[in-house]
């Protein structure tokens, strides 16, 4: 496992992302950005302020040796992530059927011999489908998912081996709070009901000093957009990427609320659905965020002392293999505005009468925005 230092950006050091499009919009701008950011030093998966470990960039390790491990297993087209903290384990997911055994091979060599939380984000096979094969080999203390019965066998098994422990599947309600070892985990969504399996994915927030996780699942665009308006605090340091990286998720407003350094994408090789989308990876590559895929770096592993964190990589990737789009491409694709939800008027982002920041609100589109009740500003939309 490749591994290497990344220091924590302060959110005083972060710039918005609403500035951050605004650049992207005026090409010299972009311009100047890009000769001020010389990758060409940059190691495997990382960006210019990661740099290697001396300690161990000459070696590989089994692990990045840190009181919080975040473990984002290499499980195809899928999802399943363990936490540990402090010697005690939770999991968040567990791939398909076919990656039970690869779980619980993976969890036991990380020394798990029981779970404190087990998480289904929600009902579908890849993310259910392993967490029977989890259940029936390590004990656990509680099992959680936003429903307890659906029609597939998978979710059945699930529910089987839980009530074979003595438990029953919990439904958690949003703000729920749950400690492993020094971290907290905050239940953050979803708000509200949907029809959509994905949008009823259970989106946890993970805090560990002064370091901070977002775990989504397959939440969409339309769970994400309430998210944002509950007012939930959604800034974190490392965001699981959702659906796989479909374009289906990671919007701009989002994506706003979030500002995530680094953004994982659990993937196949080759998927048949294109993940991730090249519309998913020029928003995140607009947004400054890192890409780290495991169809390419095969399981990843974060670490957090408290305050900086460790990034682990089975395998190399450059920057240019893990986010292969344009560096304006998604801003000529679709043209982001800016609205101001004091006047209700909303701005192209070179626009000289931007409100301040804590008054804007962004739209992925023209029609978005005037759906919303916004009116176009008549000095930069002609």
């Amino acid at each position: 496992m490749e591994n290497f230092q990344k220091e924590k950006v302060t959110p005083a050091q972060k710039p918005g992302l609403f500035r951050r499009l605004a650049a992207l919009a005026v090409a010299a701008a972009l311009a100047l950005g890009l000769a001020a950011c010389d990758v060409s030093g940059v190691v495997p998966g990382g960006s210019a302020d990661v740099i290697p470990n001396p300690a161990a960039s000459a070696s590989t390790v089994d692990s990045v040796n840190a009181p919080f491990e975040m473990h984002f297993i290499d499980v195809g087209q899928a999802l399943s992530v363990l936490i540990e903290c402090d010697g005690q384990f939770m999991l968040y997911d567990g791939g398909n059927v076919d990656d039970g055994s690869l779980v619980v091979s993976y969890l036991q060599n990380q020394g798990v011999e029981g779970l404190e939380y087990v998480f289904c984000s929600h009902a579908h096979e890849d993310h259910v489908g392993g967490l029977a094969a989890a259940l029936a080999y390590f004990p656990a203390n509680h099992v959680y998912a936003p429903v307890t019965e659906a029609s597939t066998k998978c979710f059945q098994d699930f529910v089987k081996y839980t009530q074979q422990q003595g438990l029953q599947v919990e439904v958690p309600a949003v703000g729920t709070t749950w400690q492993l070892g020094g971290a907290t985990i905050t239940q953050l969504g979803p708000v509200a009901q949907y029809s959509d399996t994905n949008d009823t994915s259970l989106v946890l927030r993970i805090d560990y000093g002064a370091t901070s996780f977002l775990l989504t699942g397959d939440m969409e665009a339309d769970a994400e957009r309430d998210l944002v308006n509950s007012g939930a605090n959604l800034k974190v340091d490392v965001l699981q990427v959702g659906h796989h990286g479909s374009s289906t998720s990671t919007s701009y407003v989002f994506l706003n609320a979030v500002l995530p350094e680094m953004g994982i994408i659990s993937c196949g090789v080759n998927n048949k659905y294109g993940h991730p989308h090249e519309e998913t990876l020029s928003i995140l590559r607009d947004a400054g965020v890192d890409v780290y895929r495991t169809d390419l770096l095969g399981t990843i592993t974060i670490g957090s002392d408290g305050q900086n964190y460790t990034v682990g990589t089975e395998h190399y990737a450059t920057d240019a293999e893990l986010n292969p789009t344009a560096p304006a491409a998604s801003s000529t694709a679709q043209q982001a505005y800016i609205g101001n939800v004091n006047s209700k008027k909303f701005h192209l982002p070179t626009c000289p009468n931007l409100p301040a920041e804590k008054n804007q609100i962004l739209f992925s589109s023209y029609d978005e925005a005037v759906a919303a009740g916004y009116t176009p500003c008549s000095t930069c939309i002609q």
